[in-house]
């Protein structure tokens, strides 16, 4: 069988399948509505099925019903001759995974939006399929800040995770290089901070530019038909507002922001480089009461009830070049009025402001691993960037984190040591690479490996201009990854790379009925390079966890 990401355990075929057509009814029991919404859309859009409303006992029809003696997120699957096709879940999203591993059965035409063989009718393999994740936080973050993607992207991008049973995005809104949400207190912040004149194409190092002007963002109601969408698809919407570094954008809008004795903030605009700019918020009381501001209208629009991890915020906190604070009055009469040892310290008392701030009103602040720096409240947790140590630090110290090392799972890295790759960045990370990534830190006992809620992978977007430069990078490795964060795998050397790749062949077929723009196995197709863009290859190994 060729399901991707892997299932636990799989019980045939025997026997003839299970044919769907006209005839087939579907029946959904109690709490399971969001998947019956989505099978009739969905899987009965792409194969020409009515999928209309029966008995739960019509004989050779569709059944969806919650289990409590199945997990959460687990479900069954039964396909039998003569008896139709079960699906069982421990709570809805069960329900709704055990829908997508249907879909794959079913074959790559039902991965499109219309019928293309409509004499032709679809079956089920009969066998039993039983299946559970491994981790709980399964994640992919898109940066939409750096380049902006329009909000039917996302809707797209909140496809491809679902069927890969993949169920956190975390939305990078906001940076030095533009500012990507609508908050209504603050207009500039969209007229302003939303787009740039221009933009570095390539890494910063390189001398090429295109000049025409980038931008846009999100409305109140984008956001929240991005939130309801996901939700429908079991898939919680992290959004991150970053501070008190990556703020260049919202500083051009609001020069007030920015460490004006020192710089003359007025002048700044919207940041038109990669890097990590010198212009950090300034820790100032307004500071902190125009991100409280920013911030009830995030919660407003991102509800904690949404999904199962929707109660997190995530608030950055990494790479604040110190330089301004460390030359500025107001920042030395800050760290001496609150006792703090240096500009490192100020940094955790900013974080710390809205740890306790988001805190008090039920939410959970999520950031970066520099964030652990000066120390958490208990319910913070982190985002493991910087290798393993961050994320051992923090489940030692009792904090939930998500391990997301750069060195393995940045999507932005090459995918292959050779000239073709288009703007080559990083560490080499091929698809076996990332098979065999292992989200559990080596060391940590039983309890605190607990706190490892689950991993991430990370697509930053520097250099990934538009949406099939963003397929590129992502695809096929996410659907490896997305493997890692699901199936129960054995350690990364025992893995069955051979078998995965075997299962890819089938599944390639399956992104091409998405419209996704992957590499492919033999390397980059003509169009997908980008010569003479120079990037920032990074040479050997990356280091061992």
């Amino acid at each position: 069988m060729e399901l991707i990401p892997a299932p636990r355990a799989v019980d045939g075929p025997a026997g003839p399948g299970v044919p769907l057509g006209e005839a087939t009814t579907l029946w959904a029991g109690p709490g399971t509505e969001r998947t019956e919404r989505w099978l009739r859309a969905t899987l009965g859009a792409a194969l020409g099925l009515p999928l209309r409303p029966g008995p739960r006992d019509a004989r050779g029809g569709i059944r969806l019903l919650l289990d409590d003696t199945l997990a959460p997120e687990a479900y069954r699957l039964d396909a039998a001759a003569g008896q139709g096709v079960e699906i069982r879940g421990g709570g809805p999203a069960g329900v709704f995974w055990g829908a997508q591993t249907l879909r794959q059965l079913l074959g790559p035409d039902a991965f499109r939006r219309a019928p293309v063989r409509p004499d032709t009718a679809p079956g089920v393999p009969q066998q039993a399929v039983e299946d559970a994740p491994r981790f709980r936080w399964r994640g992919l973050l898109l940066d939409v800040a750096r380049h902006f993607m329009p909000k039917e992207g996302v809707l797209r991008y909140l496809d491809l995770m679902a069927a890969h049973k993949l169920n956190v995005l975390h939305l990078h809104l906001t940076d030095d290089q533009g500012w990507r949400i609508e908050i209504e207190r603050y207009p500039k912040l969209t007229e302003i901070a939303s787009w740039r004149a221009r933009t570095k194409f390539g890494h910063r190092a390189s001398p090429l530019w295109d000049d025409k002007p980038h931008g846009g963002y999100y409305t109140h109601d984008d956001i929240r038909e991005i939130v309801a969408y996901a939700a429908e698809r079991h898939i919680s919407v992290v959004p991150e507002i970053d501070v008190p570094g990556h703020s260049q954008a919202a500083i051009a809008a609001y020069p007030e922001l920015g460490n004006t004795d020192v710089v003359d903030t007025a002048a700044l605009s919207v940041w038109d480089t990669w890097g990590i700019s010198s212009n950090v918020l300034a820790p100032t009381d307004a500071t902190l009461r125009f991100y409280e501001g920013v911030f009830e209208e995030v919660l407003e629009l991102f509800p904690a009830d949404a999904a199962e991890f929707s109660a997190f915020v995530h608030v950055g906190g990494d790479e604040c070049r110190k330089e301004q604070w460390a030359r500025s009055l107001t920042a030395k009469t800050r760290i001496a009025d609150l006792g703090l040892a240096d500009e490192d310290a100020l940094q955790s008392w900013f974080i710390g402001h809205f740890d306790a701030w988001l805190s008090a009103r039920g939410r959970r602040l999520i950031g970066w691993d520099e964030i652990l720096e000066g120390g958490l409240a208990p319910g913070a947790a982190v985002s493991s960037w910087r290798g393993y140590a961050g994320g051992i630090a923090a489940a030692r110290a009792g904090h939930d984190v998500v391990m997301c090392p750069e060195q393995y799972v940045y999507l932005d890295h090459r995918q292959a040591p050779g000239e073709d790759e288009p703007v080559p960045i990083g560490f080499v990370r091929t698809l076996e690479d990332v098979y065999r990534f292992e989200p559990v830190p080596e060391g940590l006992d039983e309890a605190e490996a607990r706190h490892v809620l689950g991993t991430q992978a990370n697509v930053w977007t520097e250099v990934l201009e538009d949406a099939a430069r963003v397929d590129y990078q992502a695809f096929p490795r996410l659907a490896a990854f997305a493997e890692v964060a699901w199936s129960a795998l054995p350690a990364p050397a025992e893995r069955d790379y051979a078998d995965f790749e075997r299962r890819m062949t089938a599944h390639y077929r399956r992104l091409d009925a998405l419209g996704v723009a992957y590499r492919p196995a033999a390397g980059p197709r003509p169009w997908q390079r980008r010569p003479g863009v120079p990037g920032r290859p990074i040479e050997g190994p990356p280091p061992n966890r």
